[in-house]
């Protein structure tokens, strides 16, 4: 029956649009992306009406396998510990599916920052415009600036006056650095007592006279701004920048007059519509996708006030260097732009059918992130996210294989009403749910032309590891759930399964998210541990954290690893029979405290 909405636009008499989003779509998107009002509209239309019922049945699936898992729990407890048992009920049930034949993902089009270069990866916020363009602006970052206010190398500084102590400790340990990823024959940075750009050339002396990098080809060129000297090099891939410039404060304490360090740090950041921003209301969803499309032109701005003084932040263009051979080339000086949207179990007032349901907010996101980056695919020039013609989506809470068909069938219909190529549109994996991690091998071939991402997160998939079985009993306490089997097995399975299909040159192995912002020297100490594993990129909250973690890919070679592990992986049962071990607290009794702790 159809029914009269306050303050709803009723399209065609078939869905009913909020006026807020209809004035941001008709005055905003649909002038910047080049498409027709009238596109747009039919294009949400055709997908509410198309896969509201496939996103209801979905759901409705999630919650049938759980309550046949709650009856098998309750009707099986001496063999919950049966893992050839329970797996034979999961088959049956279609929770765990066969495995296909061998395959490699095709994904084509896929911008460099993915396929060639290692690197931390931001996570932050799109509805804050000055987080998501500091994040954006965060692909270089102060590594002078990153020591000097972190705890890395001892204590944080106890007062804002310059200390000059400090400043000598940070170019000290910069120095040491610089000896492992830059070495000099024979000779450490620390000697050199002279650094300059001749006839393109980089020339480097001590008191002794000249002396030369273990491998030229680590220097890449430079610029030459009037004092200003800034040189290039390249290891592992990865940017380093010194600035000589020996007229300003720091460059006065070294007696080469570097003045800082930038390292390539957030080569890659997700611009965040779901866990990091609470966006409830129309008119804060409507904001965080005017940052989306803002970010897509290259037009955001933020504006604010600190320490009296006015600012306005904006994206940073593009910088320049020149090669050895004298030729100027260009170098990219903003990170490459996912957008992060929500889950399919995620409804929105935005847009309602004419029974007064509401639509899944993934299918608006689709749409709407993917409108939205159209601004970017056509322009001609200026300030770019992707040089190779694609738009990166990160998808979250799937749940299995026929999940992933379903985001995949979304994306096909959005590209077909937009009229863009197919595939144009890439997807993010986040393997954070019991029946994707069972199935990841599966849940990857279904997108296997779109795929460029699969990631871990702690939380999220303990939290379902929990939902999953409470009827089992308590679960072990958090700190010991980080070194569970099913853990274990998780984080390997997701770098094995990822190698084993081909990600390499092709897509991300992602790890998740150093939470503790304050405590960088712990991050430091142990995030190391996630480019070991087989990680080629991990999550970190704020630039200075993207920066410090940067040291990290340069003192372990990601590909290098991936390959040793690709030789020997552990096999895909192996992994199952593990994840399947229920992280149940036994016959151990907790005390008082630790229940409330």
């Amino acid at each position: 029956m159809k029914t009269k909405l306050k303050d709803y636009w009723h399209y065609n008499e078939e869905i009913y649009i909020h006026e807020g989003f209809v004035r941001f779509i008709e005055d905003d998107l649909a002038p910047q992306a080049q498409i027709s009002k009238k596109t747009f509209w039919d294009a949400l239309k055709r997908l509410a009406i198309k896969f509201s019922k496939e996103n209801e049945r979905i759901l409705l699936r999630r919650k049938e396998l759980q309550n046949r898992i709650n009856t098998w729990y309750f009707n099986n407890r001496s063999s919950i510990r049966d893992i050839q048992k329970y797996k034979k009920f999961l088959k049956n049930i279609g929770y765990l599916i066969d495995q296909g034949a061998n395959f490699r993902i095709d994904t084509t089009n896929i911008d460099d920052e993915i396929s060639e270069k290692p690197a931390p990866q931001l996570v932050v916020p799109v509805d804050n415009a000055r987080f998501a363009i500091n994040a954006a602006n965060a692909r270089w970052g102060s590594l002078y600036d990153a020591l000097y206010s972190t705890d890395v190398i001892g204590s944080v500084a106890q007062s804002t006056d310059f200390d000059h102590e400090r400043a000598n400790q940070v170019i000290s340990w910069t120095k040491s650095l610089l000896d492992e990823v830059l070495p000099i024959r024979s000779h450490s940075w620390s000697d050199l007592t002279a650094i300059k750009i001749e006839n393109h050339e980089l020339h480097l002396h001590d008191n002794l006279g000249e002396v030369f990098l273990e491998s030229k080809d680590l220097y890449q060129g430079y610029n030459l701004n009037e004092q200003l000297l800034e040189i290039l090099f390249c290891h592992n891939n990865l940017g380093i920048i010194l600035t000589v410039n020996k007229s300003s404060k720091i460059g006065k304490l070294d007696q080469l007059g570097i003045s800082d360090v930038a390292l390539e740090s957030a080569v890659t950041t997700i611009m965040d519509l779901e866990d990091s921003v609470a966006t409830v209301g129309v008119n804060e969803k409507i904001l965080a996708y005017k940052n989306w499309l803002t970010l897509m032109t290259g037009e955001i701005t933020s504006s604010f006030k600190k320490n009296g003084k006015n600012f306005t932040r904006s994206l940073k263009m593009d910088r320049f260097f020149i090669s050895p051979m004298g030729k100027s080339f260009e170098v990219r000086n903003r990170s490459l732009m996912f957008v992060r949207n929500v889950g399919h179990h995620i409804m929105t007032p935005i847009v309602k059918l004419n029974d007064g349901s509401e639509i899944g907010e993934g299918l608006l996101d689709a749409l709407v992130t993917t409108a939205c980056s159209l601004a970017d695919l056509r322009k001609k020039g200026g300030i770019k996210n992707s040089l190779r013609g694609s738009i990166y989506v990160v998808k979250p809470k799937m749940h299995g294989p026929d999940e992933v068909t379903f985001t995949n069938d979304i994306f096909k219909e959005v590209e077909d009403i937009l009229n863009i190529p197919r595939n144009t549109v890439k997807i993010g994996l986040m393997d954070e749910e019991r029946r994707t991690s069972l199935n990841l091998e599966e849940c990857i071939r279904r997108i296997k032309s779109r795929v460029v991402f699969i990631n871990t997160g702690f939380l999220d998939r303990t939290g379902d590891e929990i939902f999953t079985s409470t009827l089992v009993g308590p679960m072990i306490k958090r700190n010991e759930m980080k070194s569970a089997d099913w853990l274990q097995a998780y984080e390997k399975n997701n770098v094995d399964v990822g190698l084993k299909c081909g990600l390499i040159g092709r897509a991300q192995i992602g790890k998740g998210m150093w939470a503790a912002t304050e405590q960088m020297s712990n991050m430091f100490v142990q995030k190391i541990g996630h480019i070991h594993s087989g990680a080629s990129c991990s999550w970190v909250p704020s630039p200075v954290a993207a920066t410090l973690h940067a040291v990290h890919y340069h003192r372990a070679d990601v590909r290098q690893i991936q390959k040793k592990i690709a030789q020997s992986p552990e096999s895909t049962e192996t992994h199952k029979n593990q994840l399947l071990k229920i992280p149940v607290l036994g016959g151990t009794n907790l005390s008082k405290e630790e229940i409330l702790g």
